[in-house]
């Protein structure tokens, strides 16, 4: 599947944002090692803490469906630039998916890709959970 494939999935996931507070809409498109495609919009809460990015929509669909690898995951906007994911889904989407490309498209289409690394040096992860505690 191409990237731009991708993103016209993550368009399409869009239209289905609940974002009546924000009124800024985001859809998510993952592609699984087998090609397999999930996606997700952003959903929120009147308790702001409540609300679910599209990426973590479409990672957690993915997952519960039985898939743990991926290779690239898309979100478009209707922004005229372009949409980094935010700090909670940079979190989940290197702990769970590793370091796939992220796909940012605007609102006219054009697209950006990035490796998760590029967005998220220094990961949180199951290696930082093993460190040993300093002697003291």
């Amino acid at each position: 599947m191409t990237y731009k494939t991708l993103v016209q999935r993550a368009r399409s996931a869009r239209t289905h944002s609940h974002s009546p507070y924000s009124h800024f809409r985001v859809g998510a498109a993952i592609q699984t090692a087998s090609g397999k495609v999930f996606t997700g919009c952003n959903i929120e809460n009147s308790s702001y803490g409540l609300t679910i990015c599209a990426e973590r929509t479409a990672i957690f669909k993915a997952i519960s469906e039985g898939h743990r690898k991926f290779k690239a995951i898309a979100i478009a906007t209707d922004d005229r630039g372009f949409t980094s994911p935010c700090g909670a889904c940079r979190q989940v989407i290197m702990d769970l998916a590793g370091n796939i490309d992220f796909v940012m498209s605007n609102k006219n289409g054009d697209i950006r890709v990035f490796k998760m690394s590029e967005l998220f040096p220094f990961p949180f992860d199951d290696a930082s959970l093993r460190k040993k505690k300093p002697n003291t």
